[in-house]
This record gives structure tokens, C-alpha cells and sequence, in this order.
């Protein structure tokens, strides 16, 4: 099912990119293997066992670690008002709502797909924002579920995981090894060196997939509410309020930050941003600066 989120070509094209990038790394990774470990089907069973559990269960896991519970529309019957209402307007089925008893100010979408996704409020989000901010938030995280954003980068991440186990294989079956046997030595070796390099590689690229993501979803969500100025206003906030949580709870909720609409820790510059599953904040605002000016063209020439 198409929804109707705008896409932006540009974004598109540099994500279209990274994923093929991310193909030519897996696709070297695999064969290295097969020709390391002399089995197709140890490698096929390696990968699409991870991928499967990724894949199947990324939503049961996502909720299970924030502690978010889902909710029926006589508990949460405005949150599911603004959902409703957003996913008519994108003509997207209504995925499940979960609240996530947290004073962190965050949400997510996880699933999936459209169909099998759920969407999470933190009450510290809800306790924060006004109605038009939440709304902008919401519009963002369906856009990633109208994308599929969860099952791309899921798709992309199980092998650069699937790398980094390997990885560790070797190394521990080097620790406990017969010594004499000199080629197993070399070929362990061989597979945590190419393991540790699919893994370098595959993590700086996905975290460039998941920062042009997330710039795509503040495109749609603003053209799709039509106030780009709401979503900023709700991103500077959110991002303000960030620095009075405990920073225990922000490291506790850090291993999420590819769910969230903001990152629990925030990347100052250099080299964690180039780490960071998040645009910086000020090109997210320069993006919706931009938006409002072309809808205030559009209104002017209409």
C-alpha cells in the first residue's frame, strides 16, 4: 500500500546509495565467508537466522526494553485522535499505540511494516508538548512506518551484527585452539580480520542511512501536517529539556537512539557526529526553515 508522505528525491538518492554500498560490503562479507569456513550453508544459516529474530520480533524487543505498554483508545483517547486523523490523511492503516512510562521525552515507531508496527508515546513527550508540537512528532514517526525506515535498517544492520559475532567466534576459538594446527590458526585469523572490517564499515554506513532517514521523516511529517514551524518547535524543545534528565537514564535509553525521534545523547561535533544515528539539531531546523518558506511560496502563488 502507497502511502501519501511526500518523498524527497535527493534524500532518496543518497540513501539509495548507502543501501547499494551496504549490499557490495555484505556481498564480499558472504563470500569471504563461504570461502573461509568452506560451508554455504553455515553462512546461509548464520545470516538468515539473524535476520529472521531482527526482523520478526524488532517491535516485542523495542517495547520490552523501554517498559511501553500498549493502550486502548478509552486510555489514550486524544493520542489516538491525532493518530487517526494523521493516518487518514496519509491513507495508511493505524498502527498499535503503546505508552512508555518514561520521564525521557522521546518517541518511536518500530514494526515490521504498516500492518504489524506500534507507535510509542513516552509520558514525559506527552507531558511536554503542546497538542500541534505532538502532533508533528506523530507525523514523523508514521512516516517511518508508511517507509518501512524500521525494516530497511533492520535489513541493513543484521549482518554488520552477524559481523561482529563472528568476530568474537574466531577470537575465542583462537584462544582455545590446538596450537599446532597452523591452518585453522590462518583462517580464524582471516575471518575475525574480514569480520571486524564488514563490521567497521557496515556501521558507519548505516548510521549515514539512519541520519538521511530521519531528515526524510521531518520532510514528510511537516509537508504531511502542513507546520513545519510545530515539528521545530517540538525539537528544540525536546532537545532543551534533554540536558535536565540524569544522564543515568539517557545512557540506560542510548542503545534505542536509532528508534527515537531525538537521540538520548547528543553528538556535539566531529567525530560523533559522524557516529550518530541523528542529523545534528541545527540541520534539522535549517531543513524545516527551508519547508516553511517553500509552503509559504506555494500559499502565495495560489
Amino acid at each position: 500500500m502507497r502511502s501519501r508522505f511526500p518523498s524527497d528525491r535527493q534524500l532518496n538518492a543518497r540513501m539509495g546509495l548507502t543501501l547499494f554500498l551496504l549490499g557490495l560490503v555484505y556481498v564480499v562479507f558472504i563470500a569471504a565467508l563461504v570461502a573461509l569456513l568452506r560451508s554455504w550453508v553455515l553462512a546461509v544459516v548464520l545470516a538468515g537466522g539473524f535476520l529472521a529474530v531482527q526482523y520478526w520480533f524488532a517491535d516485542r524487543i523495542a517495547l520490552f526494553a523501554l517498559r511501553g505498554r500498549p493502550v486502548t483508545r478509552e486510555e489514550q483517547p486524544q493520542l489516538y485522535g491525532v493518530i487517526d486523523r494523521l493516518c487518514a490523511q496519509a491513507d495508511m492503516p493505524v498502527p498499535r499505540v503503546a505508552i512508555a512510562d518514561m520521564d525521557l521525552p522521546n518517541a518511536f515507531a518500530t514494526g515490521r511494516n504498516p500492518t504489524h508496527t506500534v507507535v510509542c508515546v513516552t509520558t514525559g513527550l506527552q507531558r511536554r508538548l503542546e497538542p500541534e508540537e505532538l502532533e508533528g512528532v506523530l507525523a514523523h514517526e508514521l512516516s517511518h512506518v508508511a517507509h518501512r525506515d524500521v525494516a530497511v535498517i533492520t535489513i541493513a544492520s543484521f549482518l554488520g551484527v552477524l559481523a561482529g559475532l563472528v568476530a568474537r567466534f574466531a577470537f575465542y576459538s583462537q584462544l582455545f585452539r590446538d596450537r599446532r594446527d597452523q591452518n585453522t590458526a590462518v583462517a580464524l585469523a582471516a575471518v575475525m580480520a574480514v569480520s571486524a572490517l564488514v563490521y567497521a564499515l557496515s556501521f558507519l554506513l548505516i548510521r549515514a542511512l539512519s541520519r538521511y532517514r530521519e531528515l526524510a521523516a521531518d520532510r514528510a511529517g511537516a509537508l504531511l501536517t502542513g507546520r513545519p514551524s510545530a515539528l521545530a518547535s517540538a525539537l528544540t524543545k525536546i532537545s532543551g529539556d534533554m540536558a535536565r534528565i540524569p544522564t543515568g537514564d539517557l545512557r540506560t535509553a542510548r542503545a534505542f537512539n536509532a528508534f527515537f525521534f531525538t537521540p538520548a545523547l547528543r553528538a556535539d561535533g566531529g567525530l560523533s557526529r559522524l557516529l550518530s544515528t541523528h542529523p545534528p539539531l541545527d540541520r534539522r531546523l535549517a531543513q524545516l526553515e527551508r519547508i516553511s518558506a517553500e509552503l509559504a511560496g506555494r500559499r502565495a502563488g495560489s
